[in-house]
């Protein structure tokens, strides 16, 4: 961590700055976890998007292209852009839905299944690095610290009363 950062969150500034200063640790180690994790996945053509895309679509199965922006909660314009990537890459096709002939579903193909299964590989590696260092329950509070953070920080929902 850098000077400033600790400063931060050992109260030099006052409540504020103490605040900032956790914000910026989140930051810091999403960032620093998120490069380790685009270097362990970069041999296999992947980052961290496409792989989240991946993982995706063994969980929804063949789905179309606005379910899983829905599902995934990514704009469409970036969605189109991954999807391409992936497809270019031979890790994904687009394929006429049954149901809906003018509609596409994703699926994964066989390459895709199988660089699916080394990026696993690959992730359980960066994990273990990250995480490993937890005991069970704490990386279980640790998770739902998390989670009750990002349904704070989630934009509020139509008619939804503020949770604060």
């Amino acid at each position: 961590m850098h000077d400033l950062l600790n400063r931060l969150l050992s109260g030099d500034g006052g409540p504020a700055a103490d605040h900032v200063g956790l914000g910026m640790l989140l930051a810091e180690v999403h960032n620093q976890s998120r490069v380790r994790l685009n270097q362990a996945l970069r041999p296999l053509g992947l980052n961290v998007r496409g792989l989240a895309l991946l993982l995706a679509l063994p969980v929804y199965g063949p789905v179309s292209q606005s379910d899983l922006i829905g599902h995934m909660g990514i704009d469409k314009s970036t969605m189109v852009r991954l999807i391409d990537e992936l497809e270019e890459g031979g890790l994904v096709s687009r394929e006429r839905a049954p149901q809906d002939r003018r509609a596409y579903s994703i699926v994964l193909t066989s390459r895709g299944e199988q660089t699916l299964a080394q990026a696993r590989e690959a992730t359980e590696q960066v994990g273990d690095h990250l995480f490993g260092w937890l005991a069970e329950p704490d990386r279980q509070h640790l998770v739902e610290l998390l989670r009750g953070l990002a349904e704070r920080t989630a934009p509020p929902r139509a008619g939804a009363l503020d949770p604060r």
